[in-house]
């Protein structure tokens, strides 16, 4: 009997897949017609409604923060290191400048090195803002209503985060299905090989995470996610009242709050790997699975 794999909130792509029946017995879906490996398309159950509801639940939640975090970042568009914000030592700025021509320009500054980003980051659409109204919500300049929605969404997020890692490790989710083996790693650049020319599991291995994914899966959910909650109560004077030590695990609050815009982009590389990975590998066939549990899988070198 092969393990069931269940996907975790964050994934809809062609992951493991299924509760397989035992050999040469079919798998079906309820009301759907008899499917099996000598089938050239075979539907199996692929998510748990818990699942479903989780992965969309972290959707709208991880949509939401981006947005009411970079409303937050505009009222002081910088990022420093250590306890102190420091003008003349900033690590990133993002402004609005005017030139010699008296033509008024973004100005990004990673490092001491500008950039000009005029009409992206710094001003746009004639507004001195570091990021543009597109970008945040609320999408006009609204800083307690921002934080508002940040909290809210945090608080949330940090829920449906606890109850799928309390499900992962109950259902052996985690142990048997996301944490990779000695045989796993053993594959890691053949997984990258593949990856990079766009071959992806098909048949009998769509059914099982490959390294990469479990490698990817494990890092968000029990290393980024951790660490933008920790990094973000680190920022609150009444948490580093209770909890002083979370100072001096992120070197200070500016410290905290840099890790913590970092580890945002970060959870957006890997939003745009996602969707990107989930268009390639059959957009409506991943979507399906997440909106109703079932996927259909198809068999190469089976004829109809």
């Amino acid at each position: 009997m092969t393990p069931t794999l269940h996907v975790d909130p964050l994934v809809s792509e062609t992951m493991p897949v299924t509760s397989a029946p035992p050999v040469n017995q079919p798998s079906t879906a309820p009301g759907e017609p008899v499917a099996g490996p000598d089938s050239p398309e075979e539907r199996v159950s692929r998510h748990r409604l818990p699942v479903r509801i989780g992965h969309w639940l972290n959707a709208v939640c991880l949509f939401i923060l981006i947005m009411s975090g970079l409303q937050i970042f505009n009222a002081h568009p910088a990022l420093y290191w250590g306890d102190r914000s420091d003008r003349d030592r900033t690590l990133l700025s993002i402004r609005a400048a005017k030139s010699d021509g008296g033509q008024v320009k973004g100005i990004t500054t990673i490092l001491g090195h500008p950039f000009d980003t005029t009409g992206v980051l710094g001003y746009s659409n004639n507004s001195a803002r570091a990021f543009p109204a597109w970008a945040t919500v609320p999408s006009a300049k609204w800083l307690a209503m921002g934080r508002q929605w940040h909290l809210f969404f945090a608080w949330l997020f940090v829920i449906n985060g606890l109850l799928f890692a309390t499900y992962a490790f109950i259902s052996r989710h985690l142990t048997e299905d996301l944490l990779p083996t000695g045989r796993d790693l053993k594959n890691i650049s053949q997984a990258v090989k593949d990856h990079l020319r766009l071959r992806h599991p098909k048949g009998d291995e769509a059914k099982r995470y490959n390294v990469l994914q479990k490698l990817a899966y494990v890092s968000v959910l029990f290393g980024l996610a951790p660490l933008i909650v920790l990094t973000g109560l680190t920022m609150s004077p009444t948490i580093d009242t209770a909890f002083p030590w979370l100072l001096t695990i992120f070197g200070g609050r500016q410290a905290a709050r840099t890790i913590h815009f970092i580890a945002c982009f970060s959870f957006v590389g890997f939003i745009i790997i996602h969707v990107a990975q989930v268009v390639l590998t059959g957009f409506f066939n991943n979507i399906r699975s997440m909106v109703t549990g079932y996927f259909v899988l198809r068999h190469e070198g089976v004829k109809r």
